[in-house]
Formats: structure tokens, sequence, C-alpha cells
């Protein structure tokens, strides 16, 4: 459906997937209405798992001309998922799943305090020059090298997976109808891309204001005219950078320690804001806070819960959600209420059932948070997206209750 709603002629149109009240909060939606109402917005999408977040609802896509918001990228910086199939069958991961968790378990460290000891972990993205020509990055290079390699804490994760192929793709190494079993995990920028986001969105509120009095400091912005914007344009690609080696070396790091190879791998992030052009031919910066890029022919991955299933897609190009589609299932509550409703041995019950091995799931973080990932899917599949592949989690590795130094 699209909700276009104009008070005083000064609020953008807004695409919205999904209803209104049923499959996504009306607060939510109130959350992107109001970016859309900034003086530098130009149009909007919710997406089906869109819940309230900081400025942005998760879930939630924002145009801007010329301009980028340090608090609609979000505090994770470039947040991204990675799958990488792995040359092992299913069955002979099922025989071996015990031993393979330990393992992934054990080069996996999640939350504040995950450091690992010097040559533990080493990528090339340590030597971008970025990290000595951005003050705040240089500050916090140190923070970085300690944590590469390393997961955030709370709805980050690593899980093997076993799935089903359901669309020949010339990208895809396997044919419709094979089964597989793949690596999945979730993170972002660790404890140096909150920090940076945080020092960037103050400055962003400090410039607004002088511009712009009276506009909420969760969403201030600032001009990529002027050098604040080009350095926060430069530290956000950094950050990505930085993102994609700690996933890479979680993949490559499980590999080698259970001696399989590495079939094909793709990622997406989000959390993260990209330059592009509407077909009339004026160029946006779009922000995906908690959104998967989706454009023609690019590959997302739709994780769902701990306990449902994960979705590989294939972008289809549709500019009225700006090119986007969900990043997951969506939560249904705030992390607080999800610790009260959290039913026990309904929760032991349904991992009994689906036979899922997990290590330090937290309370607000099992399937009962979450919505129906399905109808997710069926909000925008077909339209925003084909389905690739449906994955069945089989081992699932969480922060729990780790203490968190990043964002969300």
């Amino acid at each position: 459906m699209t909700k276009e709603k104009h008070v005083n002629g000064d609020i953008k149109p807004i695409k919205v997937y999904g209803e209104i009240g049923v499959d996504i909060d009306p607060e939510a939606y109130e959350q992107l209405e109001k970016a859309c109402s900034l003086p530098v917005s130009v149009r909007g999408s919710l997406l089906p798992d869109a819940h309230v977040g900081y400025a942005l609802p998760v879930g939630g896509v924002a145009a801007l001309d010329n301009a980028v918001s340090p608090a609609f990228v979000g505090f994770d910086i470039a947040c991204r998922m990675k799958m990488s199939f792995l040359d092992i069958g299913v069955d002979e991961f099922e025989s071996a799943r015990s031993n393979l968790a330990e393992i992934l378990d054990g080069v996996t460290s999640f939350g504040l305090g995950s450091d690992f000891a010097d040559g533990k972990r080493d990528h090339p993205v340590m030597e971008d020059p970025r990290w000595n020509e951005i003050d705040k990055a240089k500050e916090l290079r140190d923070k970085a090298a300690k944590q590469l390699g390393s997961s955030g804490s709370g709805n980050h994760f690593a899980d093997i997976m076993t799935g089903t192929v359901l669309a020949d793709k010339e990208w895809l190494p396997l044919k419709k109808g094979e089964n597989f079993v793949a690596l999945l995990t979730h993170s972002g920028s660790r404890g140096t891309g909150y920090q940076i986001a945080s020092y960037f969105k103050d400055i962003a509120e400090s410039e607004t204001n002088q511009k712009v009095p009276g506009i909420s400091k969760n969403y201030a912005w600032l001009s990529l005219n002027h050098d604040a914007g080009r350095e926060y344009w430069s530290a956000m690609q950094l950050m990505g950078n930085y993102a994609s080696a700690n996933h890479e070396l979680i993949h490559k790091h499980f590999a080698m320690s259970v001696g399989l190879e590495i079939i094909a791998s793709h990622e997406n992030h989000h959390n993260f804001a990209w330059k592009k052009k509407l077909s009339d031919g004026q160029e946006i910066v779009i922000h995906r806070k908690g959104a998967t890029p989706a454009e023609k022919g690019v590959v997302g991955i739709i994780p769902g819960s701990m306990g449902t299933p994960s979705y590989l897609v294939e972008g289809m190009g549709e500019e009225e959600s700006l090119w986007s589609s969900s990043h997951g299932a969506g939560r249904v509550s705030s992390r607080r209420q999800a610790k009260k409703n959290h039913d026990e041995a309904a929760y032991r019950k349904f991992l009994k059932q689906k036979d899922i091995l997990t290590i330090g799931v937290a309370r607000d973080e099992t399937y009962q948070c979450y919505k129906d990932i399905d109808r997710v899917i069926e909000l925008q599949e077909n339209e925003l997206v084909e389905v690739v592949a449906r994955m069945d989690p089989r081992v699932v590795i969480m922060g729990g209750g780790r203490k968190s130094d990043d964002g969300d």
C-alpha cells in the first residue's frame, strides 16, 4: 500500500509494505513520517519487518537531498549479513554438528571485551589510509585492531544452516532442488563504529540547529557540501570495509579450523547510506536503517529468528521501495517487554521439537521476540525480491547477555 500524508505540504511520499497496525507498529510509521518532514527529505519507504528504532525505524528507508544523517545510518555502521556455502553434505554435517558448533563457538567472540590476542586476527583493512586521514578513526584504530574479527552482542549471531535452492541463478554454484550447508553471520563495525557514529551525530546536531532551529536532535543531518559531511561519508565507507573484514575473518577461521572449503560467499549490509539517482534524474542519498539493498540482480540475505527460516534473495529493482527489502523478520516488542513476555517452557519445547543447537541466546532474542518471517517475505516476494533459497537454523550462537559497546 502507499500511504501519502501531507501536513502543510511538508511531508514527503512514503511507500508502506504491509498494513499499519497489523503488520507494522503505527509508531514506526510515525518515526519515518517525521524523517520525511525534514527540509532535506525526498521520500521514504517502510518495509514489512519495520519496528520502532532510534530516529528512523528499523526497516525504514529515507532518501535525503545531498545530505547524510548519522542517526539515520545508525550506531552500528555497516552492520551486515554474510553467507558462505560450505563443501559438506547435509548428512555429514548433521553427524558432526555438535563438534562443528563447538569449533564455531571457539573462533567467534561477542560483545564488550571480545578482543583477540595480538596476531590472532589480521586483515588488510587495518592498513587503509583513512585510519590516519580521519582524526576520529585514528583515535580508534587500536580499538578496531583488537576487535577485528569479532561480533556484537544482542541480535548479532553466527549460525550454521541447512537449506534448499529454490531457483536457478548464474551466480549460484548449486542448482534448483539441491540441498546445502551454509554459515551465516550478522554483525557490524563494533565499538569503533559506535563511537564514530556518536561523534558525527553530535556534529550533525550542532550544525543542523544552527541552520534550522527546532529540528529534533535525532533527525539532524550533515550537508555533503561541507567538510563534516564529507568526513563522515569517508568514515562510513571505512566502517563498511571494516565490518566486511570482521565477517570475512569469522568465515575464514571457521573454515580453516574445521578443514572445509568455502564454495561461494555472498554478503550485504544495512545501516548505511548510498548515493543513487531516481528515474527522474534527481540524485538522492538513500539511508537504509535495517534494510537490505534490493537493486535489480543484487543478492541479499534476509534472516528470520534463531528458530525460524532465513532466505537468500535477489533484488528486483523496485524504485518505490527505494531499491530496498527487509533485513529480517522484525521485532514484535521492545527488548524489555520481550524479557517480560518470555516463556521458558515453550522455548525449551520449541528447541527440542526443532532440534536446534543453541549457545548464548538471550531471552530477548528468541523466536518469540520476532514477527512471522514467512509473512514478512510474503509482503515483498515477487515485488521487491525473488526468493532463491530457504534455510533452517541448525546451530545458533549469539552474544547472549553480554554487554554491548556497539549499536543496533
